[in-house]
């Protein structure tokens, strides 16, 4: 029997990306509140929060396999989460316009049976276009500025301000799709 498979994330890019693989799976919110911890580098930022979402979808799921990631922005020294509001997503993609930041990605896949984390991260290097304030207005008009960590992600109408991506494209999306596939494997999940 096919065990359950549990993504807790409701990002519908992330679920877009799951059902690229061709296996059931359930999509919920893991109700890991998401905290930055300043003390933490970029990189064991994404996979804290990643693992806390893991660990908290598998408290609900004990017997099920739970799939967790996190994606920030790392620009000049700072991380960038999610914005706010319009203001705080203006102001971000302001600082973003005709430079490149890194995006970085962790995901964590937990058989919660047995007891087993799997765990990977990647980074990208993105490079935006020089953007006027229309642009930025009418991105964040879109609404699709405020769920995503920097104010935009690589699709709709965030894909109109990148220039070009150096990197795994499933990390900017948020999951990388070839770790969580080739987890599953280890984990004896049939594609």
């Amino acid at each position: 029997m096919q065990r359950q498979i549990i993504l807790a994330s409701i990002s519908p890019r992330r679920r877009e990306l799951m059902k690229l693989l061709k296996i059931k799976f359930k999509a919920v919110d893991s109700g890991f509140e998401e905290k930055i911890d300043p003390r933490l580098s970029p990189k064991n930022l994404v996979m804290h929060l990643a693992l806390g979402k893991a660990k908290a979808a598998a408290k609900k799921y004990p017997k099920a396999i739970i799939i967790a990631a996190d994606t920030l922005v790392f620009f000049r020294g700072k991380v960038m989460g999610k914005p706010k509001n319009d203001l705080q997503a203006h102001q971000m993609l302001k600082m973003l316009s005709g430079t490149a930041h890194d995006v970085i990605s962790g995901v964590v896949v937990i058989d919660a049976w047995k007891n087993q984390i799997f765990k990977g991260r990647d980074k990208t290097k993105v490079y935006f276009k020089k953007l006027t304030n229309q642009q930025i207005r009418e991105h964040i008009a879109s609404g699709q500025a405020l769920d995503k960590a920097g104010g935009y992600g690589p699709l709709g109408s965030g894909l109109n301000l990148i220039k070009k991506i150096e990197g795994d494209a499933t990390t900017q999306f948020g999951l990388l799709l070839l770790f969580v596939s080739n987890s599953l494997f280890k984990l004896g999940v049939k594609f």
